[in-house]
């Protein structure tokens, strides 16, 4: 069962989101050969207070 783990700043949409996890799941059924129903994604997203960037936060940045 492949899973995937993806860390990023929060913000995107849901749609966003859906189109990240069907692609992901896609690339990952077409590369290793794995079964559609056994590919797990998940989404951690992160504040934009805890994502450094240089010695500052991303909000600092306005990123």
């Amino acid at each position: 069962m492949p899973i995937i783990q993806v860390y990023m700043m929060e913000g995107r949409s849901d749609e966003q989101k859906t189109k990240l996890i069907e692609a992901l799941t896609s690339a990952t059924v077409e590369q290793v050969g794995a079964p559609r129903e056994s590919v797990r994604v998940l989404i951690s997203e992160m504040p934009k207070t805890h994502w450094g960037i240089g010695g500052k936060t991303a909000k600092e940045l306005g990123r």
